[in-house]
């Protein structure tokens, strides 16, 4: 009979990839401090996860980090929202540590891009879609959306900048994409909320 694998380890050893980034940066973390920290063995590692570069990216996906549910009845708000959450994750959580050195590695291996996709991107993405589709039940969006689409015009300008550093990942940057995205996929409607006195548009 197999040996039940033991989920604690497992636990142990993302909650170490998760802490390690943060600490001293993708590119130098390694498996013996891994193991190390988790109370663990480099076998243990090898056990579960076909290289250290899959632990991470699923380390990365343990972390719910930039993913939120919004629904404040304003498409333009939950946008924001949305994109702020992305913003705040890649300027200051363990995301912001990885990603850019990941990106090479993901370039080299299809499995582990696809796994990355899946797993990381694909919740931060579906999040952001649910408010997409109730923006067009309720007029704010032009019906036949290419969602994909629009999903990479909202995140691409932070992602672009977090990866380079040409630029500030500031607190309005998010305010800013959404309405020049809005401005095009939209029918007119930027932001219930100001429309109503709710929230105040910058002028």
């Amino acid at each position: 009979m197999a040996r039940r694998r033991d989920e604690r380890i497992d636990q142990a050893l993302l909650a170490a990839v998760t802490e390690l980034v943060r600490e001293v940066g993708y590119p130098a973390l390694t498996m013996e401090a891994i193991a190390k920290r988790a109370g663990t063995t480099k076998p243990a590692i090898r056990r579960r996860w076909k290289s250290q570069k899959h632990l991470v990216v699923e380390a990365m996906a343990e972390n719910r980090a930039g993913v939120v549910e919004m629904d404040t009845g304003c498409t333009h708000c939950d946008i924001v929202g949305h994109l702020e959450a992305l913003r705040l994750a890649m300027a200051h959580s363990e995301l912001g540590h990885v990603l850019p050195a990941l990106v090479a590695d993901l370039a080299d291996d299809p499995t582990l891009r696809e796994g990355f996709l899946t797993a990381f991107w694909g919740p931060r993405r579906e999040a952001c879609a649910v408010s997409l589709r109730k923006g067009v039940a309720r007029g704010d969006l032009r019906p036949g959306l290419d969602t994909d689409l629009v999903l990479d015009l909202f995140a691409a300008p932070v992602v672009f900048r977090a990866l380079f550093g040409h630029s500030e990942l500031g607190p309005e940057f998010s305010e800013d994409i959404a309405r020049a995205v809005l401005s095009g996929v939209g029918t007119g409607e930027v932001c219930r909320r100001a429309k109503s006195g709710g929230a105040a548009e910058r002028r």
